[in-house]
């Protein structure tokens, strides 16, 4: 080859690269929602069909790659901008894990829960479990979490009295100022909050558009939170009500439970106990006839001093029907439920292991006791089947439970058999701090409440705030890479299934409320005044976290009392009664918009969702599915305003499509208007400090040239 040849050979193929498309990595997309994976849920033995996304004409090649399988794709499809590659996989009965590879040239790129990426790590992969499925009415359902005690008093003649018992080494008091702020030891604090009050509040509950009912725990329990479970076979009286009710307080200056008789006739009498068990059956009836669900909260890893089987209190030793309990006697049936230090202090042994070291929390000692791993496990099924027909279970520090993780993980495995069995629509929902991809492989929880992916990052976000108001940051105040980061990893522990379910909470009974941390006060409730939680508070920012909790992967699910403005610090402070007739009526208004939105658009029940925009105090994201496309713009700055201009066809909105305003949270509006048109792929908007719009349009899915 002369030189002119060889030049002209090296410009050719400069010519021929110029005219190859650039290989478009933000138009690749696919991730586990039934839009590209059909179905979602397989089961085993199952044909799947696989979907990716890419730009028009922009690969050579894809394929899906599981393990040693490198299986080719079809390109099955082109809509608008997008080709579409697809495969038929038959599974079998073991996870699927896979992830894609895409040809472009001489390039491969490979594309997993991170996006292109070289992390192939199976942490990161795309996965679908055959057999595994949550119910369809969690995914994106509207919660509601309820502290009973602090909701609504029903039926005051089955409200605790002063020193009807003592707990913790005081009587217990009955708060009549309902406005009345909780003590810093305010356990054995009771505000007469029933289960004939959230009745009497159902049509309120059903206008605001939920959906589910989340009940702090509502089994027999001498505190108000009630998570030191008394008697797992029933329902508190004091949430029901008496059939006989007889007995005297204590008196004097006796700290004797066992002299509590007016207690003890209310708590372990056969009437009294199926009779708060019929209320229960009343209310579930009456939410389920309203299309209301009702989630309960197990709490299994401990149970309450006063639980019948330790018996700690003597509340049960002379009573009739009751066998004796684990503290009482070395022949209590139930010894082997706990783990005793000192085997050699009966009658009344104090020596037991307790939570955290907490003798009013008995640890449940389940490897040396297959008779409690039953009785538990008969207790999980009772709840969620006739005549109570609850519809799921919240599990209360779970991965505590037990003393190793290798029987926890058994323990779990078992508890889902029985759940299921027993109700196969019910929902195991657990609570969980850190990563829980060990727990969410399709054999043991279905979901978490989703602190990682959800509240921690939004709060730190928006409010610069840690959960329990501890801590400012603020460096992360408006860090939208720190945010986009911290989703991106921890929605990786999550199939689709679980994260479409994961309860979306701002605040809860555990945590400062939401609305008290845009104050930016570090503290708790003994640094500050009452007045305090609610000083300096930022509406305009709850408003943008409901607009987010609305719109994100999830069941957006609010503490009662947030909708209303309810302020607090954190744990008791966070636990105030819900301000019936003091409503913050502009938030309340807010939320009931935002709902509807929720609820009107299925992409943001099921659908897709992207990232698109991130900057200083400003994240963008999508939702979207074959039929409708949602962006969601905050703008957390205090007084800047932002022009954007930025790509939105990785949301799947084409050239040329006008969004509508859905929502719009500045100042006191509850909703916007306007329009905004896409032009080379991009939209431009100007959005005023501390607001969040959510813009939507309607897609048509019939589109697409068939290959």
């Amino acid at each position: 080859m002369n030189g002119n040849d060889y030049n002209h050979s090296i410009s050719l193929a400069r010519y021929i690269l110029q005219m190859r498309p650039v290989f478009n990595s933000a138009a690749v997309f696919s991730d586990e929602t039934g839009q590209y994976v059909t179905p979602m849920e397989p089961s085993p033995g199952e044909t799947v069909h696989f979907r990716i996304r890419t730009a028009r004409s922009n690969v050579d090649a894809v394929f899906l790659i599981s393990g040693p399988m490198r299986i080719a794709m079809k390109l099955e499809e082109r809509a608008g901008s997008f080709d579409y590659y697809a495969v038929d996989v038959k599974v079998g009965v073991a996870r699927f894990r896979y992830y894609y590879e895409l040809i472009s040239g001489k390039a491969h790129y490979y594309y997993n829960k991170l996006g292109i990426t070289r992390d192939l790590g199976d942490r990161y992969a795309f996965a679908v479990c055959p057999g595994f499925c949550t119910p369809d009415w969690a995914k994106g359902a509207v919660m509601y979490q309820i502290l009973t005690d602090r909701f609504f008093n029903g039926d005051p003649s089955n409200d605790v009295l002063d020193n009807e018992y003592v707990y913790i080494g005081e009587g217990v008091t009955r708060v009549t100022d309902w406005g009345k702020r909780p003590e810093k030891m305010g356990v054995r604090e009771f505000y007469g909050g029933d289960l004939e009050g959230v009745l009497q509040k159902l049509d309120y509950l059903a206008d605001l558009g939920i959906e589910v009912i989340y009940f702090n725990p509502l089994f027999v329990s001498p505190s108000n939170h009630k998570y030191d479970t008394q008697d797992y076979d029933y329902i508190d009286p004091h949430f029901g009500k008496f059939e006989l009710d007889e007995g005297e307080l204590l008196g004097g200056g006796c700290r004797e439970n066992a002299k509590a008789s007016r207690y003890i006739c209310r708590v372990t009498r056969l009437e009294n106990l199926e009779a708060a068990n019929r209320t229960f059956i009343r209310l579930v009836e009456a939410c389920h006839s309203r299309g209301i669900r009702v989630i309960l909260d197990g709490v299994f890893n401990h149970c309450g001093s006063f639980n019948k089987w330790m018996d700690r209190e003597r509340i049960y030793e002379h009573q009739e029907g009751y066998e004796k309990g684990a503290y009482v006697s070395a022949a209590s049936p139930y010894r082997s439920f706990f783990h005793f230090t000192n085997e050699h202090e009966w009658p009344y042994n104090p020596y037991y292991d307790g939570w955290w070291g907490h003798d009013t929390l008995p640890k449940l000692n389940y490897e040396d006791s297959d008779k409690l791993e039953r009785y538990i496990l008969d207790i999980a099924a009772k709840w969620v089947s006739p005549p109570f027909n609850a519809d799921g279970w919240r599990l209360d520090v779970a991965a505590d439970l037990g003393s190793s993780p290798e029987y926890n993980h058994q323990f779990w495995k078992k508890f889902r058999r029985r759940v299921k069995a027993a109700n196969p629509d019910a929902i195991i929902l657990a609570e969980h701090y850190g990563d829980a991809y060990a727990w969410l492989q399709g054999d043991q929880w279905d979901t978490v409440m989703n602190y990682d992916a959800f509240m921690e990052p939004l709060g730190w976000f928006l409010t610069g705030m840690e959960k329990h108001s501890d801590e400012y940051r603020e460096s992360q105040l408006g860090n939208a890479a720190d945010f986009e980061a911290a989703m991106r990893y921890n929605m990786a522990s999550f199939m689709a299934p679980s994260l479409l379910t994961a309860m979306n909470e701002l605040s809860n009974h555990d945590h400062s409320r939401f609305l008290t941390r845009t104050n930016r006060k570090v503290g708790r409730m003994d640094h500050f005044d009452y007045d305090a939680a609610s000083e300096g508070v930022l509406p305009e920012v709850m408003r943008m976290a409901v607009a987010v909790q609305m719109t994100w992967p999830g069941a957006p699910t609010l503490y009662y009392g947030d909708e209303a403005g309810v302020c607090g610090f954190t744990d008791p402070d966070n636990r105030r009664t819900y301000p019936w007739g003091h409503e913050d009526q502009d938030l309340l208004a807010f939320h009931r918009e935002a709902i509807a939105v929720h609820k009107k658009h299925t992409a943001l029940r099921t659908g897709s969702y992207v990232f698109l925009h991130g900057d200083r105090d400003v994240i963008c994201y999508g939702r979207f599915d074959r039929r409708e496309q949602i962006l969601v713009l905050v703008n957390n700055a205090e007084t800047e305003e932002k022009y954007l201009n930025f790509p939105v066809f990785p949301a799947g909105i084409e050239e040329g499509s006008t969004l509508v305003c859905l929502l719009r949270t500045d100042g006191k509006e509850a909703s916007g208007s306007g329009t905004y048109a896409v032009s080379n792929g991009k939209i431009m908007v100007h959005i005023p400090p501390r607001t969040a719009l959510v813009l939507g349009t309607a897609g048509d899915d019939s589109r697409g040239e068939k290959q």
